[in-house]
């Protein structure tokens, strides 16, 4: 099966599974915010940030690891996949140990970070050791699943975390109309996240019968392999960075705000992420394909999957960022109500955090698979902007200065110098040659909003409050209008998105003949 053939079957699945996750978690938030309430969500949100900042000591491992699986995987060498996968486990489990650790000493000072919430101690500390464990499994029980996401088989593991979250999501719904309850709520997250581990385990015994799952010679693992203990110090950084710019929001809201702000930011966070996770899904496998790519080393053929990949991540960008501009509003609405209807600026600041979270995609994806992670200054200084700007704007502006500090950290690092930093250590050529190939699409994406703009304000827009077919009515000719509109200016302009588009409709009509 080809490169594109896998990344094809890991976004057929990936979407499908992850579209009935997203509309089941849409429908959900609603009961549980009526059920549970707004202070619940948000303490539970805070929780989880917590939980994230532990898992900075992940140290980046599994990417770092990922990164060394390609080259074994292209050669089909069994017993170098088996030491890898062996000093995987090694690293993790002391990691689950530290976090652990770390994590009982932060849940001493509960009483005084959550002092006067109105929830009893008893209760954060079930909903935090809860989640503790839940995600501990991950560090001692199923690590082994690296290996689906670095041989292109990423799908097996959304097949299967998406069931188990499907009807986790399903049950949850069930306890809070029924019977309200906190502690089965979260009890649900464990007996799934135990589930889940039990069957994954299974599965990569059966795809890899040859997989040793307890390695006995693990003490010279380590020495044996200096350059990933120096790509996970690298890899650490660029963790830290990521945490800051999307696990301190909470965290921020929190201290400058309240707990119900943070359940506001959340229904937005909840929108954005869940697109983003879509389109990652939509993705899948792309990056241990362009590992693989790198690893065959065919420079005409990287240069020419890069400008595919650019174009296509750009459309995307650009589609769902003017959709979402003129239908947001009007789905919270109708979704959770009007009084959740965050302002104009914070809608356009979550936007263009989207916007430029896809538009670096591509770029990252590259810098990945050629293990790029020595610039660990730039990783350290978006963390740095990320923290004061949001923290000054925050004090000043509340939720709308958080996410300024997120969108200026992301321009400065991922837009301006990621590229510089790739095209020179990776594809050895001037960063010139990438603004040069991306002006046009540039040129073309602002086109497409001035005419799309005009468009949708004169012929299509609504005024006050509209039903739920009429949304979806709406929502179906603006996206009608931007497909149209971008799409085609795209498509007669720019080569890659023709050959792209040409390249995935012969694919998905050799499965329809394949399927006939």
């Amino acid at each position: 099966m080809s490169r594109v053939s896998k990344s094809l079957k890991n976004a057929k699945v990936g979407v499908f599974f992850f579209t009935i996750s997203i509309f089941l978690q849409f429908f959900s938030r609603k009961i549980f915010l009526d059920g549970l309430g707004d202070e619940f969500l948000g303490l539970e949100s805070t929780l989880r940030s917590i939980l994230g900042f532990l898992n900075l000591a992940e140290l980046g491992i599994g990417t770092a690891i990922g990164f060394t699986l390609y080259k074994p995987l292209y050669d089909s060498n069994q017993k170098e996949i088996n030491k890898v996968i062996a000093l995987l486990g090694v690293l993790y489990k002391k990691i689950g140990l530290a976090i652990l650790a770390v994590g009982v000493i932060i849940s001493l000072f509960f009483p005084m970070i959550f002092e006067g919430e109105g929830f009893s101690l008893m209760l954060i500390y079930f909903v935090f050791y809860t989640l503790l464990v839940s995600t501990l499994l991950a560090y001692f029980v199923n690590y082994h699943s690296s290996l689906f996401g670095a041989d292109q088989k990423g799908y097996i593991i959304q097949k299967y975390f998406q069931s188990f979250t499907i009807l986790r999501v399903l049950l949850q719904v069930v306890v809070v109309i029924y019977y309200k309850n906190f502690y089965l709520y979260i009890i649900l997250e464990l007996i799934f996240s135990i589930g889940y581990s039990i069957v994954l385990r299974q599965k990569i015994k059966s795809v890899y019968p040859w997989l040793i799952i307890t390695y006995k010679e693990k003490t010279s693992l380590i020495k044996e392999y200096p350059e990933i203990i120096i790509k996970v110090k690298q890899v650490f950084f660029h963790k830290i960075s990521q945490f800051i710019k999307s696990g301190t929001d909470n965290l921020l809201i929190y201290g400058l705000i309240n707990l119900q702000s943070v359940t506001l930011f959340g229904n937005y966070f909840l929108v954005f992420s869940k697109l983003n996770s879509l389109i990652m899904m939509a993705f899948a496998g792309t990056g241990s394909a362009v590992g693989n790519l790198i690893a065959e080393d065919n420079k005409e053929n990287i240069k020419k999957v890069f400008w595919e990949l650019v174009t296509i991540q750009f459309f995307i960008a650009g589609f769902f960022s003017l959709t979402i501009y003129y239908t947001l509003d009007y789905l919270i609405m109708l979704w959770l109500g009007e009084e959740y209807i965050l302002t104009q600026l914070i809608l356009i600041l979550f936007i263009a955090n989207f916007f430029l979270t896809q538009i670096v995609a591509t770029i990252n994806r590259f810098k990945n698979a050629y293990g790029l992670y020595a610039d660990v200054w730039a990783a350290m200084t978006e963390a740095i902007i990320n923290l004061i700007v949001s923290f000054i704007f925050g004090k000043i502006y509340g939720i709308a200065g958080i996410v300024i500090g997120t969108v200026s950290s992301m321009f400065v690092i991922g837009v301006i110098w990621k590229p510089y930093y790739l095209f020179k250590h990776g594809f050895k050529k001037s960063v010139m040659a990438y603004w040069v190939g991306l002006l046009p699409i540039l040129l073309i994406f602002t086109a497409s909003t001035l005419i799309i703009n005009y468009s949708i304000t004169n012929f299509i827009e609504v005024d006050g409050k509209i039903s739920i077919l009429e949304w979806v009515l709406y929502a179906t000719k603006v996206s009608l209008v931007v497909v149209l509109i971008y799409g085609t200016l795209l498509y007669c302009f720019i080569p890659s998105f023709r050959v792209f588009s040409f390249r995935v409709k012969q694919l998905v009509l050799k499965m329809i003949n394949l399927n006939k």
